[in-house]
């Protein structure tokens, strides 16, 4: 069964500033604040101002200007975090979508981490 958006999810309240964040970069359809609870060194969270469930809820649905504006913004957020290949080792980029995915909040995220070697992404078993 697909996921519902969900208006009270937590991404929704801080767009709707009923939780803090902090911001570290945004624009016209784009928010990006680090997350609160940091897997590696750099972990910001980018976020559609739209009401997208998942990854392929937001490639299929947004508006050319809202996926411009969101890739624009994840590309801005590696610079400013010193984790963009021009100048520094590279970062992470996950997104969540489903139950098989493990994801947590039913508002389509963008986890762009790095400042550590991660080692493989996965190890699959049987």
């Amino acid at each position: 069964m697909p996921m519902a958006y969900d208006d009270n999810n937590i991404f929704a309240k801080i767009l709707r500033g009923e939780i803090p964040n902090d911001t570290v970069a945004e624009n016209a359809h784009a928010l990006a604040f680090r997350d609160i609870a940091p897997k590696t060194p750099v972990h910001v969270l980018v976020i559609p101002k739209g009401k997208y469930v998942s990854f392929d809820d937001f490639a299929a649905n947004a508006s050319p200007e809202e996926i411009t504006d969101f890739m624009r913004l994840a590309a801005e957020v590696t610079r400013a975090e010193g984790v963009s290949l021009d100048q520094g080792q590279g970062f992470r980029a996950i997104t969540n979508a489903g139950s098989h995915g493990v994801q947590e909040v039913p508002h389509f995220h963008l986890h762009i981490m790095g400042g550590r070697n991660m080692g493989p992404m996965v190890t699959l078993r049987d």
